[in-house]
């Protein structure tokens, strides 16, 4: 039985004065709010009650008991109430975690709106390009670009996000454009660090996955400092749309191969389990399926 439980009993028999009437008050039977009284005062190895047989009165440890137990059930019973209504309306903190290429889009303009129609949610946002343990983090919910494969999340699928191959027009004018992936194999990627020494970009060709061995001249952690290279001339990148369409919008980067890129590339938002999600959560989710479209400039 739950300490807990017991404590309550006790106290419900200490102010009741009379076993009896505390079982009424409790909807038990009298011979188990006993036996919790017995099983508490065993746990602490000392007499809480003097019994007679029509009454009950504290001993010195069973008013201390009761003196001490009563401002923490208040506080157990005002945090279940929080709880409760965070369960049913939308508060409290949410940890993200996210690319760092979604927040040269429309992620932060999304969770300002969010907030905005949230006011009692806080969010706290982890920008990282390696892919985190949402348990040991504490991450409420994640936002990837896949597929995933991690069987252990729940991912709900918000919006196709396409790659583009692209380099800078002078790049393509000195270099040549290519008229098949195959071609990227005789040109200067710029490429992500997690590739390893043997990097590679994948396509589709007549439906069928193709891998292309590349030549990179520059690595990164992260596709930001790539897209920046590709824009001075000195080689081709594979990324996201929303890292490079503002580029492309400007005719700073020049879009190729666009009917071979890889099609099961989407934004995910993932998160450990069904059941008892905070309402803050459940909101969160269901906004981004429904605005996530406009907000990062990806292709739906």
């Amino acid at each position: 039985m739950d300490s807990l439980d017991l404590i309550k009993t006790f106290r419900e028999v200490a102010q009741q004065g009379n076993f009896s009437r505390a079982a009424t008050k409790l909807d038990m039977s009298k011979a188990t709010v006993s036996k919790y009284v017995a099983e508490l005062e065993s746990r602490f190895g000392v007499r809480l009650l003097n019994r007679s047989t029509r009454s009950v009165s504290l001993t010195d440890a069973g008013a201390l008991l009761l003196e001490r137990s009563t401002p923490m059930l208040e506080m157990i019973e005002l945090t279940q109430s929080e709880l409760q209504e965070r369960a049913r309306q939308p508060a409290g903190l949410l940890r993200i975690s996210a690319p760092h290429g979604m927040s040269l889009g429309g992620l932060p303009t999304l969770l300002a709106q969010f907030m905005g129609y949230y006011p009692d949610v806080r969010i706290s946002l982890r920008l990282s390009t390696a892919v985190v343990d949402m348990a040991e983090e504490g991450i409420d919910v994640a936002l990837r670009l896949g597929p995933i494969e991690n069987e252990n999340l729940i991912v709900r699928r918000l919006v196709r996000i396409g790659p583009v191959v692209c380099a800078a027009p002078a790049y393509w004018k000195k270099h040549g454009l290519p008229s098949r992936p195959e071609d990227l194999a005789n040109h200067l990627a710029l490429t992500r660090s997690d590739m390893g020494p043997h990097p590679h970009w994948r396509f589709e060709v007549s439906g069928k996955p193709v891998d292309v061995p590349l030549t990179s001249r520059m690595d990164s952690t992260d596709g930001g400092p790539l897209v920046q290279v590709a824009v001075h001339g000195l080689g081709v990148v594979y990324q996201p749309d929303l890292l490079v369409r503002s580029h492309i919008d400007k005719g700073e980067l020049q879009p190729v191969l666009q009917d071979y890129v890889r099609k099961d590339m989407w934004l995910y938002a993932a998160y450990l389990q069904r059941r008892n999600n905070s309402a803050a959560l459940r909101a969160l989710l269901d906004f981004l399926e429904t605005r996530v479209g406009k907000g990062t400039g990806g292709n739906a």
